[in-house]
C-alpha cells in the first residue's frame, strides 16, 4: 500500500505541478479509528462504487479528539501503524494521512473540500458515513459535501450507518466494551478480537524469575482495557519467530510488587527466543479475571498456572 502523508500545495491547474496523489482514485473518508465494521463495509462501498478505481482511505493523523483533549487519557483503539496494516489487509491500495492541526481543524467546510480533497488529493470519489462531519466547528455534513462535490468535479456517496441488533457499530461503542473487559462483544464491533500492538520493549524481567517470561508492550496513545489477566493470540509480523502464538496476558498495575502504573506483559506458551523491538499484535481473545494482589510470589506463580490452563483451553475451543 502506498502511503500519503499530507495533500499536494499548489495552485490548481499549474502544468508543472505532480498529479495529485489520489487522482482518479474512489476513497473512504473518516478517522478509521479500529477498522471495525462499520470502516469495512465503508471501504467495501468505496471499492463496489467504482471497481475499477484505485481504492483509497483518507484519515487523520493525530486522531481529532487529541487536538480538542489534549489532556484525555489514551483512548486509541489502533496506533497509527496498526491502522495503516489494517486498511492494507481491507484492500486499500492507497492511504492518504492528513495532519490535523489547527490550519487544518480551522479550515471551513468548503475551503476543506476544495484546498484538500479536490486540488489536494484530486480523489474522484468519496465514500462517507451518514454521520460524517467536517470542517471548522464541524459545521460540514454529508449533503454539504455531497454539493460541494458536485461543483468542485468529486462524486460522494453515503453510507448508512451499519450495525447489528445491539446498535451501531462504532469507535465509541468498541472502547465501552473494552474497557469493561467484555471481549466478544468489542470482536463483534471490531470483526475480530481487539490487539494492544507495538514493538517488544524491555521490561523488568521479573516474570523470568517466576518461570513466566513475558513480552511488554507500552499503550502509548492505545486505550488501556480492563485491568485482569486475558487469553491471549499474538501475531509476530516479522523476525525469525514470525507467526501466531497463543498465550496469557496481563494488563494492571502489578500490585503484589507494588508497581503502580499502566503496564501489559504476555506470555507465550512453549516459546523461547528475543523478542525485543520486534512488533507485534497481541489479541484479547477472552478475559478471563480482574487484577488481584497476591501475598508473594509463590500464590501468583499457582494462580499464573490456573490461568494459562484455562487461557489453553479456551485458545484450543476457539480454534475448533
Amino acid at each position: 500500500m502506498q502511503r500519503i502523508d499530507g495533500y499536494q500545495l499548489g495552485p490548481a491547474g499549474d502544468p508543472s505541478a505532480a498529479p495529485p496523489p489520489l487522482k482518479g482514485a474512489t476513497a473512504a473518508l473518516g478517522n478509521l479509528d479500529g477498522v471495525h465494521r462499520g470502516h469495512q463495509a465503508l471501504i467495501a462501498a468505496a471499492r463496489a462504487a467504482r471497481p475499477g478505481a484505485p481504492l483509497a482511505a483518507i484519515t487523520f493523523e493525530p486522531h481529532p479528539r487529541r487536538l480538542f483533549q489534549p489532556d484525555a487519557p489514551p483512548f486509541r483503539l489502533t496506533d497509527d501503524a496498526e491502522r495503516e496494516r489494517l486498511l492494507a489487509l481491507a484492500g486499500v491500495e492507497r492511504l492518504a494521512v492528513l495532519p490535523f492541526d489547527r490550519a487544518l481543524a480551522g479550515m471551513s467546510p468548503g475551503r476543506f473540500a476544495r484546498e484538500v480533497l479536490a486540488e489536494g488529493l484530486g480523489v474522484a470519489h468519496l465514500t462517507i458515513g451518514a454521520d460524517f462531519r467536517f470542517g471548522r466547528g464541524r459545521a460540514g455534513d454529508a449533503a454539504m459535501l455531497k454539493q460541494l462535490g458536485q461543483t468542485l468535479g468529486f462524486a460522494v456517496s453515503v453510507l448508512p450507518l451499519v450495525g447489528d441488533e445491539t446498535g451501531d457499530y462504532s469507535s465509541t461503542a468498541a472502547r465501552g466494551a473494552i474497557r469493561k473487559g467484555a471481549m466478544d462483544e468489542a470482536a463483534a464491533i471490531l470483526g475480530r478480537p481487539h490487539a494492544v500492538t507495538g514493538q517488544v520493549v524491555l521490561g523488568d524481567q521479573r516474570g523470568r524469575t517466576l518461570g513466566y517470561p513475558t513480552a511488554n508492550l507500552a499503550f502509548g496513545e492505545q486505550l488501556v482495557p480492563a485491568y485482569g489477566v486475558y487469553a491471549a493470540r499474538v501475531q509476530v509480523l516479522e523476525g525469525p519467530h514470525k507467526g501466531r502464538h497463543d498465550g496469557v496476558a496481563s494488563i494492571g498495575e502489578r500490585p503484589t510488587f507494588g508497581v503502580n502504573a499502566p503496564n501489559f506483559e504476555v506470555h507465550l506458551f512453549d516459546f523461547t527466543g528475543d523478542l525485543y523491538g520486534t512488533p507485534i499484535v497481541a489479541e484479547l481473545v477472552a478475559f478471563l479475571r480482574p487484577e488481584v494482589a497476591y501475598e508473594g510470589p509463590e500464590a501468583l506463580i499457582r494462580q499464573m498456572d490456573r490461568d494459562s490452563a484455562e487461557a489453553r483451553a479456551i485458545l484450543r475451543a476457539k480454534a475448533g
